[in-house]
């Protein structure tokens, strides 16, 4: 009796796994792809903006060194 049990409970545990992932797992695992795919460009573009930005100040204290001064 407790092999034909075990086997049963063995099998039974093998076809919930075999099932795989739910739809509300799939929807939660793309959700969370997309969630990193948008952070990952919102940090990309503040890179680049402060990049933008540096650059603009560099070139804004340069043309005030090239500026004569005034008397």
């Amino acid at each position: 009796m407790k092999k034909v049990l075990s086997t049963l409970l063995f099998a039974g545990m093998l076809a919930i796994y075999a099932c795989g992932p739910g739809a509300e797992e799939k929807a939660a695992a793309d959700k969370a792809a997309q969630d990193s795919i948008a952070a990952a460009q919102q940090t990309a573009n503040t890179i680049a903006a402060g990049d933008t930005m540096a650059k603009a100040m560099a070139d804004t204290s340069k043309m005030k060194m090239e500026t004569p001064a005034k008397k």
